[in-house]
Formats: C-alpha cells, sequence, structure tokens
C-alpha cells in the first residue's frame, strides 16, 4: 500500500485524519513500535511492518 505523506482521509463526522504523515511517522519509528502495534499495522497489509 503507497499512501502519499499529504494524503488527509475525512470521515463521514467531518474529521480528517492524515493518514499519511501517520503512516510515514510510523514507518520512521517502527523500531520503537511495540510488537502488538506492529502486528496490528501488519494485520491492515502495511507490509513494512511484517518484516
Amino acid at each position: 500500500m503507497t499512501v502519499p505523506r499529504a494524503h488527509v482521509e475525512r470521515l463521514e463526522d467531518g474529521s480528517e485524519v492524515k493518514l499519511g504523515v501517520f503512516l510515514s511517522n510510523s514507518k520512521s519509528r517502527r523500531a520503537k513500535l511495540t510488537a502488538d502495534r506492529l502486528a496490528a499495522l501488519a494485520d491492515l497489509g502495511l507490509e513494512w511492518a511484517a518484516a
């Protein structure tokens, strides 16, 4: 899955989530993520979290 850093998801309630920034930060900080968090991200299809 490739998500541009500037991507913003607009939710049904009108709020916005900066998904691109979240994924970019998570990937760059993966060494500090817990095993549970990495497993959850891998379950969502993020290949870099499974490695």
